[in-house]
């Protein structure tokens, strides 16, 4: 059942992340955890608590397409007819990334997922915030992801009011992760979005 956050709420979750708190918010698969992906210490904080290797990578989640500037370096134009057919969903994209991107963003790859969440409160969220937010799951490394509020308190001793409490998310699988390389869309990691539904996409291209 999904439950009614308050403008309070939402205010002071916005508040935690510009002073680099961690919030954890519900998203169209699992509850994820937002930080400011520009603040070095936030994510150093996202790491510990995750207890997640340095070379991994943090997806990402923005309001609308509007936000990759600055986030990417350029965008494949096959990306473009994704992003219109498939957004807002559970599909990220992989970008190569703007130089100007903290390493531990990107998992020093030098590339940067990014999907705009159908989720309508992960959407309140990065639109109030004004500015993308990381979307990684909210799990201890190698555990469950967690799919309610109190799981995330449970699992990772999160402050109940860095949890923006959203009812039970769907689990199951995460998104769908596709990447570009050498002119071709290729699938990085299976998800609710399955690929035959993307080539069957990208076959009316």
């Amino acid at each position: 059942m999904k439950r009614q956050v308050t403008d309070e709420a939402l205010a002071h979750a916005c508040a935690h992340l510009r002073s680099g708190g961690v919030v954890a918010f519900p998203t169209e698969t699992y509850y994820g955890l937002a930080v400011d992906p520009f603040n070095h210490a936030a994510l150093s904080r996202l790491f510990a608590l995750k207890g997640r290797s340095s070379d991994k990578p943090f997806l990402l989640i923005i309001d609308n397409p509007s936000q990759l500037v600055g986030l990417v370096a350029e965008i494949p134009p096959i990306f473009t007819m994704l992003m219109e057919k498939f957004w807002p969903g559970p599909l990220t994209l992989v970008f190569p990334g703007a130089p100007s991107l903290p390493g531990a963003l990107t998992g020093y790859r030098g590339t940067i997922g990014v999907r705009v969440s159908s989720h309508p409160l992960a959407r309140q969220l990065v639109r109030a915030f004004g500015a993308p937010i990381t979307a990684t799951s909210a799990n201890f490394s190698g555990q469950p992801a967690a799919v309610t509020a109190s799981e995330v308190h449970d699992q990772l001793g999160l402050d109940p009011g860095a949890i923006l409490d959203g009812g039970e998310t769907p689990g199951g699988q995460g998104s769908t992760i596709l990447g570009y390389y050498e002119g071709r869309v290729c699938l990085l990691r299976a998800g609710v979005i399955p690929f035959v539904q993307i080539e069957a996409a990208l076959a009316g291209v």
